[in-house]
């Protein structure tokens, strides 16, 4: 019996192309800024550089205010992504699963700060500091990083808690379990993948925050972004700043990592309905 011959495969050349263009827009200036790392002479209208070395690295890494602005942005973003995890993910169930008086306009009031220029918001924002000292210190930095978690940490978890199957959870109340056992073993572990991912944007995110650690933060308070701006404002040496960019990769390298190696990409995907 002679079986069909399948059509062969039609080349789709402009998703090729449009995917190639993409790579090329995305990859590039990466590659660019990790080849200035190494660099030691680049000089125009040279394509390569003329001499590479780990000169700058070397001048980087001995700097304390390096690793002290790296202790801090790592600090911060862990306890404003706790501080958000705790605030953040009762109202994202409450949202998703309860009904009370002006539910629909509160919730969609934590995307209100993210529709309007961030940098009027911030400047109101450091006008309230200001006058409760919290310019220039730890916990003023903490709090305007807090505010741009919001969205992360409310519309995601919401999303992730209405797409858990009401029929497990009803079945484990019909067996006798209670409330807190049915949140536990039915609806976290089902929300859990896609509060993971919102946990990890929150975490990058705070780690890359710039305007409102500079705007809230200064002079005392010195991030990794900051730290660059001054270092390419001051010295005008692009290694420096090259240096740093590819010390700001590492927190997003490894938390993408820990991603696919301890949550899993089907996870993600599942979680965020796919």
């Amino acid at each position: 019996m002679n079986l069909p011959i399948a059509p062969p495969r039609r080349i789709d050349g402009t998703g090729i192309l449009l995917a190639l263009v993409l790579s090329i827009v995305v990859v590039l200036p990466l590659l660019v800024v990790g080849v200035w790392a190494f660099t030691e002479v680049w000089r125009y209208p040279n394509v390569l550089p003329q001499q590479f070395g780990l000169r700058f690295w070397e001048q980087t890494l001995n700097r304390a205010d390096v690793w002290n602005a790296l202790w801090l942005s790592l600090t911060l973003s862990a306890v404003v992504t706790l501080a958000s995890a705790v605030i953040c993910l009762p109202a994202a169930y409450a949202f998703a699963r309860m009904r009370f008086p002006g539910r629909d306009l509160l919730f969609f009031s934590f995307l209100a700060g993210h529709a309007f220029p961030k940098f009027g918001l911030l400047v109101a924002i450091a006008a309230i500091f200001l006058q409760l000292d919290l310019i220039g210190t730890f916990w003023g930095v903490a709090l305007i990083q807090l505010v741009n978690t919001l969205m992360f940490m409310i519309w995601i978890p919401v999303a992730a808690f209405q797409a858990v199957d009401r029929r497990m959870e009803e079945a484990a109340r019909d067996v006798g379990a209670g409330p807190f056992r049915v949140f536990w073993s039915i609806t976290l572990p089902q929300a859990a993948p896609t509060i993971a991912a919102a946990l990890l944007l929150t975490f990058v995110g705070t780690f890359y925050e710039t305007e409102g650690a500079w705007l809230i933060g200064a002079p005392g308070i010195r991030t990794m972004p900051v730290l660059m701006i001054s270092f390419i404002n001051n010295q005008m040496v692009i290694q420096f700043g090259a240096v740093l960019s590819v010390m700001l990769w590492v927190p997003s390298f490894i938390a993408l990592m820990f991603a696919r190696r301890v949550i899993g990409g089907n996870a993600f995907a599942k979680g965020f309905g796919g």
